[in-house]
């Protein structure tokens, strides 16, 4: 049996892995490391209630459970807000990935950690894991130096990069795209929604799915998880209207520039997800796709 821990466990992600995981308690004995207390809505695992930003709190628990696998689903990921806590985005994206990295070196335990596409600048798009990264952003940056410190040590790790990730959980401590527009048209809400920036969505079933292939495969590097369609931002909205059944008219395009946003954000991302099928033999769907998946369980 493989011992897990997962930090950020009351997250949209962690929640997501806990409940797939546990499907499997033959195979896996998962701990969830959040602060505060479980908001998962389940019991059947070992919450350890605890601040990752203390070195020595986290070091000492880690060290008691002994770990094969760790999964870093924590992150300060509000763009605008890490451009304006430096330190704070550095401790939790920067310093607690090099602690973790220390403590699995120690553990002999496999890393896997989420990292995004805003360590790109948004030029190119349709981005390989070999291609060569410019944040815009403190918070791509942060990401960045994460993906080096683990590029630069000893241990098996796995870096999942991902985009724009949504989902539902049971406790929601902040919404997300599909989330947040359906909630505003189906309160008959106008919605201005940027048109001139494209990714490639990414359902959190998925991502915690390749979290566990990941494992399952003790697959090591960098690997590409996202949707296969690259949509404009506005497309997405459109998409969700669509899918509920809501009006899309209530959704008006307005261009990035109109935002006045405090941090830079990538014009086009999207992921090449070659490497991804060919590897880890995973093969994501459009975000339309999965949007009917998401809406089955929301009914």
């Amino acid at each position: 049996m493989a011992k897990v821990v997962i930090t950020g466990s009351n997250g949209l992600l962690g929640q997501s892995l806990l409940n797939l995981l546990l499907k499997e308690k033959e195979t896996y004995q998962v701990f969830g490391f959040s602060r505060g207390e479980n908001r998962c809505g389940r019991n059947d695992f070992s919450y350890v209630s605890i601040d990752i930003t203390e070195e020595e709190n986290l070091k000492k628990a880690l060290l008691e459970i002994q770990p094969d696998f760790i999964i870093n689903t924590a992150a300060m990921t509000q763009v605008d807000d890490c451009e304006n806590k430096k330190d704070a985005c550095d401790l939790l994206n920067v310093t607690v990935v090099k602690w973790l990295a220390e403590i699995s070196a120690e553990l002999n335990a496999h890393l896997i950690h989420i990292s995004t596409d805003f360590i790109f600048d948004g030029i190119q798009g349709n981005y390989k894991e070999t291609d060569i990264a410019n944040p815009l952003s403190y918070y791509g940056s942060s990401k960045l130096k994460s993906e080096a410190l683990l590029l630069e040590s000893s241990i098996n790790y796995t870096i999942l990069r991902t985009i724009l990730v949504y989902g539902k959980v049971f406790d929601m401590s902040r919404s997300n795209i599909v989330l947040w527009v359906r909630e505003m048209l189906e309160k008959g809400k106008e919605i201005t929604i940027v048109d001139d920036q494209f990714r490639t969505p990414t359902y959190v079933e998925d991502l915690a799915l390749a979290c566990k292939v990941s494992m399952d495969k003790k697959a090591t590097g960098i690997f590409n998880i996202s949707s296969n369609e690259l949509l404009s931002v506005y497309e997405i909205a459109q998409q969700i209207a669509v899918a509920f059944n809501l009006d899309k008219n209530l959704i008006k395009p307005i261009s990035t520039s109109t935002l006045n946003q405090t941090a830079a954000r990538p014009g086009k991302t999207g992921f090449d997800l070659s490497k991804t099928n060919k590897e880890l033999e995973f093969y994501p769907k459009s975000f339309k796709e999965d949007l009917q998946r998401f809406k089955e369980i929301l009914l």
